[in-house]
């Protein structure tokens, strides 16, 4: 089981994220209500991670923007996008 740290920014012009090694930042177009926009970011993070969705949960910060989400499967995380290096 492995977890990911987001930072969620809802409500965004265009879907795009930013992986530094530690946190993911995850655009989203969908608002923070009714549990659409944490819809979005559990399936951003399979997309990303290439598992099915149902691997994937908020583990925290339902709420918030910032989310700590848990990964069922064994993955190996990617390496840092290179606009961080």
């Amino acid at each position: 089981m492995t977890t990911v740290a987001v930072r969620v920014h809802p409500k965004a012009a265009a879907v795009r994220r930013a992986w530094d090694g530690k946190t993911l930042s995850l655009w989203v177009l969908e608002p923070p209500e009714r549990g659409a926009a944490n819809a979005a970011v559990v399936t951003a993070v399979a997309e990303w991670l290439q598992v099915p969705r149902r691997e994937v949960r908020v583990r925290s910060g339902r709420s918030g923007r910032t989310k700590l989400i848990e990964v069922v499967a064994e993955i190996t995380l990617p390496a840092p996008d290179a606009s961080f290096t």
